[in-house]
């Protein structure tokens, strides 16, 4: 059995929609699952008829007396209010996200939440983050539902949801780590960390898409395989496509304003940067179409203007220029200095943690020299002091 316990790195401050999901969750199953389970049905209830013979149906073997004293109020209510691919409704998405079927079901999706769910809140924003959630969870729920059309059987969980986090996370988070209760009793039983994207991999592959395939998308054993693959796909896909209009195809706040008024120099631009005259060309620098910046500087003249943009108090500015630096010259020169620059910048700067990890780690693949090395082994340092939970 492998439990992932926590990440590293993490951002600072409080990812209160991560926790506010969580609560919200956690006090459905309180107030409204929990004492339902507990609850035996009206024998009279048309819908326990109705649920029984869908049982009979969809489990034939089994007797009915056998379900009716198996059957809770719980179940009437997820009758109800989960989301049947057979009788789809569209309140059924969004309350269905909110229901599980058990203690276990909700404690390993909200153990999933808390784990992953702070640095992908922190990259897109409260408002945005929440929209995601959701959205990936509706999409997940209608993904399923394409592949099992004349199921009667509710589908309920966070699953859906929680798997589109997962799926911006893979995308976002590359050199992330993951520390993983491994329990192989009686040969090995330790907390060790691993690569995020291995962990992701084997949740998407061995975990959801080798049983979706055995199981023909039905989801055997009362797992909805195709809410999660569908979840995972929507996050990678919007992940990428955010990826796609970042910050590097448009003004850094800095310079939007002068850039939209400045005189523009284009021919002189390149010139004047290798004249080190960082203050007169900056706007019109930020103001030329993304296409023309390209290869526009020589690689140790697009550091060095990094650098002065950074130790003149414009981080933002600076981070596009270093990342323009990496479209330019994904193979070359000063690849470490840039992804060193793009590090401090997004750490001291910009107070992004996570992000700046992803960086550092990137020096290490470049031949660093010894101070850009010292460096970001230094930053790295720093950063491992803001996990959420240390495990030894």
């Amino acid at each position: 059995m492998f439990l992932p316990l926590g990440d590293t790195p993490n951002p600072r401050g409080v990812p209160w929609v991560t926790y506010g999901l969580i609560a919200a969750n956690v006090v459905v199953y309180l107030v409204v699952s929990l004492p339902l389970s507990l609850t035996r049905p009206d024998p009279n209830d048309p819908a326990l008829l109705a649920y029984v013979r869908l049982l009979l149906d969809t489990l034939p073997g089994l007797s009915p007396a056998e379900l009716v004293q198996q059957i809770s109020a719980y179940d009437l209510f997820v009758l109800n209010h989960g989301f049947r691919p057979v009788a789809p409704a569209p309140d059924d998405l969004l309350v269905s996200m909110f229901l599980h079927a058990g203690f276990m079901h909700l404690a390993g999706n909200m153990l999933f939440l808390w784990i992953y769910g702070d640095n992908v809140e922190h990259r897109l924003g409260p408002g945005r983050f929440l929209l995601a959630y959701l959205v990936t969870g509706v999409g997940a729920t209608l993904f399923h539902a394409v592949f099992d059309l004349g199921s009667s059987l509710p589908l309920v969980g966070a699953s859906g949801a929680i798997s589109g986090v997962l799926g911006f996370y893979f995308i976002w988070f590359p050199h992330n780590r993951v520390r993983v209760w491994v329990f192989l009793f009686p040969f090995f039983m330790n907390v060790i960390t691993m690569p995020a994207r291995f962990v992701l991999g084997v949740y998407l592959i061995l975990d959801n898409l080798l049983p979706f395939f055995f199981a023909q998308g039905s989801g055997g054993g009362g797992v909805a395989y195709g809410a999660h693959i569908g979840g995972f796909l929507g996050g990678l896909g919007w992940a990428w496509w955010i990826g796609r209009h970042n910050k590097v195809n448009s003004p850094p706040r800095e310079y939007r304003r002068a850039a939209a008024t400045a005189t523009s120099r284009t021919d002189a631009i390149g010139e004047l940067i290798a004249e080190g005259r960082f203050s007169d060309v900056a706007p019109d620098y930020f103001r030329l179409d993304i296409e023309r910046t390209r290869r526009l500087m020589t690689p140790s003249h697009s550091i060095t203007f990094g650098d002065w943009l950074a130790r003149h108090g414009y981080p933002e500015a600076a981070l596009v220029v270093y990342q323009r630096h990496l479209r330019d010259y994904p193979v070359g020169p000063m690849l470490a200095e840039a992804h060193l620059g793009a590090g401090l910048v997004q750490f001291r700067g910009l107070r992004q943690p996570v992000a700046a990890y992803q960086h550092f780690v990137e020096v290490f693949d470049h031949d660093p020299s010894p101070d850009v090395r010292s460096t970001a082994r230094h930053a790295l340092d720093e950063i491992a002091q803001l996990r959420k939970l240390r495990v030894h």
